[in-house]
Formats: structure tokens, C-alpha cells, sequence
């Protein structure tokens, strides 16, 4: 290794010449954007994605991957309304975790590209759980074998008993109003804060968005001046610890500089967390991780949002590739078939000369009916 002897990187600043490249064989490997995907990809009955003829026909496969990252809202904990550890706030933060339905922003927004997340961690890492056993009981029931995000009714249930019944106050008799801090300011995102307007509608929840600029964002989460936000989280390594410690106590936002963003704070989850952070991978750490996402889904400090998928196609030529974030160093790996890439680029892309013989023949006989159309008028004379 290396297996390759030299890379070269192109910045393309349009999406349609860059995709089309890449089918052209001028790029060993593409990610899919959206305007692209129903053209790449072909999704089953039963769910399972996989390149369209057109793809196979040139050999190009594709690679999926959960990614090690998880994308949240999240609740200020130390916000009078929607923080605290007192049951009328965790009861108001579940039934927006039932209302908001993630798994239609994954099939809307991302091209079905994830999975809604259960706990901070992804799949992949220690402490995450298949099946039954890994999910939030709070927000979905096992139903038919996978899980199913309880009914709206219990939301508004949940609701009532914090004390807002249909989404008033029962002390003022005003509607309840949660403020978002964003940064998503562009026309794409319009779409998006749209479509969580109405989800707060089904608890007759009023969402006010308030969107700034990156840097008015980070101050106001650093001094705790928010109640909803948008974050997210990618794994710089492949352990728990670098997601549970996202709601460590002593790592808040707020006061201490650190990366609990949400001010969570509960004395038996930090204790928990101080106990399992340096264990070796064990049934023993665990068990202890199953107690921590336990306290985190009956406290509720996030909207777990949902963990992204990657999506490379390949051409065949291209070996030893598969979507990763957290190795940089993965180029070493690559292997090319170099002669069976410069043989299919020359068959895609043969130049197409029956335009230019037809412009030439239209060109002379243009030139024959103006030389004919001149002699008559010279004979004329």
C-alpha cells in the first residue's frame, strides 16, 4: 500500500456536470443528490435500494452505510417551559417526540437515506441495539416486527396530564408556543420548517422559528438563550462514550464550555456515565449503557431526530471503497483497474459524427442553392 500511484481531485461547482461525468467514466466514484436518485436508485416493495438497469448496464454498484452520526433537536434543560426534570416537562417533551414523525422527513427530505434514531447512538457503535430490545418505548410499540410510532392520541394524552389539554395553557387559556433557533435561513429550507409547523399542529402547537446566522447561534446556545435547536453530532471515534458524553452533566453548554449543548442534567445518568466511560467493551458496560439510554428516553432532553445513510455509487473498476466518516485515511486501500477504465471510457464517450456530417451537407447544399441563385441573377443581366 498505497495501491494506487497518484489521486486527483476536481472541484465541480454545478451537480448536473459533475454527475454527468461520473457517468461518463470521468469520476471513479459519486454520492447521489436528489435531483439524481430516482435515476441511480431503485427502491423494492420490501424497502431494499439498489442501482436502476441503466446503472447495471455500465456496472456501477452501490455502497450503503449508517452513518456514525445522529441528527437532533434538542431542548434547552434550562428553559421554564420545556426544560427541567420535573414530570410536566418531560411529559410536554414526549408528546413532541410522539407528534414528530421522523420517519416521514427520512422518506420526504432524504430520499429514505436513514433510519430515526432511538437513543444518541448509532448503529455501528457498542451499546446500540437491533430489534426490539433497542427501541424508545416512550415514542414507538413493536408492532409486525419493526417498530411503530405510538398514535397521535397519546400525545395529546400526554399532553393534557403536563397541563396544556389541546395545546392551551390550562392556567392562561393561551396556546402553548415553542420557539426553534435555526440557522436554516435559504429558500430550500422553507420546505423543511414547513413541514415541522405541522407537526406541531397535530398537538395545536405553535412553532415560531427564529433563524439567524451560524455565529448569533452558537452564542445563543453557548448562554443558554434558546428552547428548541437544531444540532447534530458525527463520531470522531467508534465508541459510546463520544455519544453519551453529548449529555454529560459536567460538559454543559452553559457555564462549563462543553459539548451538552442541551444543559442535561441528571445526577444518576452522570454517575452512570463517569462509571461505564473507560470500561472495555463487555456485557458488564452494557448494561450500564442500557440503564443511561433508559433515564435519557424517559427524560426525553432531545428529539432524536434520525441517523443519516451514506450512499456512494461505484464504477466496477473502483475496489476496496465503502462510505466512512471517520477514517481519513482510506485512499490507501483503493485499487483500479486502469486498463479496463481507459477502454470503457473510450466506448462511452465515442464521438458522435453523423451532427457534423449532416451540418456539412447542409452547409453545401446552402452553398449550391446561393452560388445557383447568384448565376441566375448574373444571366438575368
Amino acid at each position: 500500500m498505497p495501491l494506487i500511484d497518484q489521486v486527483v481531485f476536481s472541484l465541480e461547482k454545478e451537480t448536473i456536470p459533475y454527475w454527468n461525468k461520473f457517468l461518463q467514466g470521468y469520476y471513479d466514484a459519486s454520492g447521489i443528490s436528489s435531483d439524481s436518485f430516482d435515476q441511480a436508485v431503485q427502491v423494492s416493495v420490501a424497502g431494499e435500494t439498489n442501482v436502476t438497469d441503466d446503472m447495471k448496464e455500465q456496472g456501477i454498484t452501490l455502497s450503503t452505510s449508517v452513518a456514525t452520526s445522529t441528527m437532533y433537536m434538542g431542548f434547552n434543560w434550562l428553559d421554564p417551559v420545556v426544560g427541567g426534570s420535573s414530570a410536566r416537562a418531560s411529559k410536554l417533551r414526549r408528546a413532541i417526540a410522539i407528534a414528530i414523525d421522523f420517519e416521514e422527513f427520512i422518506s420526504i427530505f432524504a430520499n429514505g437515506r436513514g433510519i430515526a434514531a432511538q437513543s444518541p447512538i448509532p448503529p455501528g457503535i457498542f451499546g446500540y441495539r437491533e430489534g426490539e430490545a433497542g427501541i424508545n418505548r416512550y415514542v414507538y410499540d413493536w408492532a409486525n416486527g419493526m417498530p411503530k410510532r405510538k398514535p397521535i392520541e397519546e400525545a395529546k394524552k400526554l399532553l393534557a396530564e403536563a397541563g396544556y389539554p389541546d395545546g392551551l395553557d390550562e392556567k392562561t387559556k393561551q396556546p402553548l408556543v415553542i420557539y426553534l433557533d435555526t440557522t436554516a435561513t435559504g429558500v430550500g429550507n422553507k420546505s423543511r420548517l414547513d413541514w415541522l409547523r405541522k407537526q406541531f399542529d397535530k398537538l395545536n402547537l405553535q412553532l415560531v422559528v427564529r433563524s439567524t446566522d451560524y455565529n448569533r447561534f452558537q452564542d445563543k446556545v453557548r448562554r443558554g438563550d434558546t428552547q428548541l435547536f437544531y444540532f447534530g453530532w458525527n463520531a470522531d471515534y467508534p465508541d459510546p462514550e463520544n455519544f453519551l458524553f453529548l449529555l454529560h452533566g459536567p460538559q454543559a453548554k452553559v457555564g462549563k464550555g462543553g459539548e451538552n449543548a442541551a444543559n442535561y442534567s441528571n445526577p444518576e445518568y452522570d454517575r452512570l456515565f463517569e462509571q461505564m466511560k473507560n470500561m472495555p467493551n463487555s456485557e458488564a458496560r452494557q448494561k450500564i449503557i442500557d440503564q443511561m439510554l433508559e433515564i435519557l428516553r424517559r427524560d426525553s432532553p432531545w428529539l432524536w431526530g434520525h441517523h443519516p445513510k451514506d450512499y456512494v455509487l461505484r464504477h466496477g473498476w473502483l475496489h476496496n471503497s465503502k462510505p466512512n466518516k471517520m477514517a481519513n485515511n482510506n485512499l490507501k486501500y483503493l485499487r483500479i483497474e486502469t486498463a479496463q477504465r481507459d477502454e470503457l471510457r473510450r466506448e462511452w464517450n465515442q464521438p458522435v459524427l453523423l451532427p457534423l456530417w449532416l451540418s456539412g451537407m447542409a452547409l453545401a447544399v446552402f452553398g449550391w442553392w446561393l452560388w445557383r441563385a447568384l448565376r441566375q441573377r448574373e444571366e438575368a443581366r
